[in-house]
């Protein structure tokens, strides 16, 4: 480890520290108003990170540049207004404002305002960026609600005891909690290899389903233990989501090309399958569960990547070159590297002209 920075640190007077660190952190402004700049011209080109192996850039930025999650949204954020409105370069350089307020006044900038907006921004606190933020674009008062607030539980927990917040954090690991009011969003945090603890809100009705469960389940889970049930849950939305999407199936239909002897085969396992782009249902099943769920391509210095959303069927040989609806020839894509191997197969697509047919 290298402590030689510190003790150099720890080595000027006061004077010179306050000195340094305002050094420091302009020049932090300027090489972070740099990187906003290149990432603006990247974003603008990305095959030139999809070659890479990452369908997105904040994947690219998470995993080649070593960016936090929350750093990366800032500054792609800000990559994307400087596009259409360079002013705010300058402004990050000089310290005017900050990545937090440009990705908050993002969606508000418009041709007409942003001089002024960004003017009125300049300096600003967050709370005064919020201000700001609400005069932009005004909501309607909340409706007036009334609400059961959780207690302070005095007991040992042992499942969700109050009405509408369920947190299955195991009931051994806690020991007379006091339960503190809902979150503002879903937590799921990992607590020990392979175990996660979930926190999140549910409604009353809900609430009352999941007590219901409990009650129902006695002799097979009987410490209600809600983890449990959920897994369940999740199990059985699981299999019918997958039946929705794929048509799965415990009893699958053989798949026949063109030309295959079925002779023998009962009636209803003789459907050829047509050279067409629709994927048999038994070939989408296989080849997200091969693959994982996630995109299946691999750069050329071996980096797969991550993307598990937006997820498309792929041909590996082109299905306009006779590439086949099968097992072998399909593998799934981000939508980035879907359309990333199109263009190298086929090219750019050319520009539709404004009046072309």
């Amino acid at each position: 480890m290298d402590t030689n920075r510190l003790v150099l640190a720890s080595a000027l007077s006061d004077h010179d520290l306050l000195v340094r660190i305002g050094v420091l952190a302009g020049k932090e402004r300027e090489a972070t108003a740099e990187l906003v700049a290149h990432l603006a011209v990247l974003d603008a080109r990305p095959s030139l990170y999809a070659a890479q192996g990452y369908g997105s850039l904040f994947g690219y930025c998470t995993d080649v540049l070593r960016l936090s999650e929350d750093a990366t949204c800032n500054r792609i954020s800000a990559a994307r207004a400087c596009r259409l409105f360079p002013v705010i370069l300058d402004l990050l350089a000089s310290g005017a404002v900050s990545l937090t307020s440009v990705r908050m006044l993002r969606p508000h900038l418009t041709a007409e305002n942003h001089e002024a907006v960004l003017a009125r921004a300049s300096g600003g606190s967050r709370g005064e960026i919020e201000a700001l933020v609400a005069e932009l674009s005004p909501r309607p008062d909340v409706p007036t609600s009334v609400r059961k607030l959780p207690e302070l539980a005095t007991r040992p927990f042992a499942g969700p005891q109050v009405e509408g917040h369920l947190d299955l954090t195991p009931a051994s690991s806690i020991a007379a909690p006091s339960i503190a009011p809902a979150a503002r969003r879903p937590i799921i945090e990992t607590t020990s290899p392979a175990r996660y603890r979930v926190q999140f809100t549910i409604g009353k009705e809900s609430h009352d389903r999941l007590r219901r469960l409990q009650d129902l389940l006695r002799r097979e889970i009987p410490d209600g233990d809600a983890g449990v049930i959920v897994e369940r849950a999740l199990n059985l939305l699981l299999e019918k989501v997958e039946k929705a999407k794929f048509a799965a199936t415990t009893r699958p239909r053989r798949v026949i090309r063109r030309g295959t002897d079925t002779a023998g085969l009962p009636e209803e396992a003789r459907t050829p399958v047509a050279l067409s782009r629709d994927i048999p249902n038994a070939v989408q099943r296989g080849s997200w569960r091969r693959d994982g769920g996630r995109c299946a391509f691999v750069s050329k210095a071996g980096v797969r990547c991550k993307e598990r959303v937006f997820l498309e069927f792929h041909h590996g040989k082109a299905h306009a070159l006779g590439g086949p609806a099968t097992l072998d020839n399909i593998a799934l894509r981000c939508r980035r590297h879907n359309q990333y191997e199109a263009r190298v197969v086929f090219g750019p697509r050319a520009r539709r002209i404004e009046g072309d047919p």
